[in-house]
């Protein structure tokens, strides 16, 4: 159940109004969602990803605890949602799992590696049932419920795929 690609880097920043422009301007990623002075979600133009750059604005760092400038996390996606299952059972065996999260448009779990670097490994919700999620989301990030996952998509469905295409 090897992962197939990279999907999303999220980093820690500090001015997020200055990295979103500068992301914006010189790279020509589009703004997605953004949470004025807290957040914004970026995507690459041409991305299927509903975003491929989180940036959370953390001011100076490790004031009042909070992290410092940096990289976040990293989220590699997996092919199917039976395999986002098959890497859960992986990281519970390698003791690595720390969180599970349904995002929505996306299933995630996070793990850290032996060295403490937190990953994210997700399957991303077919686009064609994105505006069906959005409309029954209460919050854009909830516990994973993987009953009601399982039963709502095809475990074999690949990532992002609509129904009866390849990919």
């Amino acid at each position: 159940m090897p992962v197939q690609r990279l999907n999303h880097a999220v980093l820690y920043v500090n001015g997020l109004r200055r990295e979103v422009d500068f992301y914006t301007r010189v790279l020509g990623f589009e703004v997605r969602t953004e949470i004025p002075g807290k957040a914004a979600f970026l995507r690459a133009r041409g991305s299927a990803n509903d975003h491929d750059l989180g940036l959370f604005d953390v001011g100076e760092g490790h004031a009042s605890g909070r992290p410092e400038v940096g990289l976040y996390h990293l989220a590699w996606e997996v092919g199917t949602l039976a395999e986002l299952a098959g890497m859960r059972e992986a990281l519970v065996d390698a003791g690595a799992l720390v969180g599970e999260s349904d995002h929505i448009l996306s299933k995630s779990l996070y793990a850290k590696d032996p060295s403490g670097i937190e990953f994210e490994v997700l399957w991303r919700v077919p686009a064609e049932d994105w505006d069906a999620e959005i409309s029954r989301a209460t919050a854009m990030t909830i516990p994973l419920d993987w009953e009601k996952t399982l039963a709502r998509w095809d475990p074999a469905r690949p990532t992002g795929a609509a129904a009866g295409s390849p990919t």
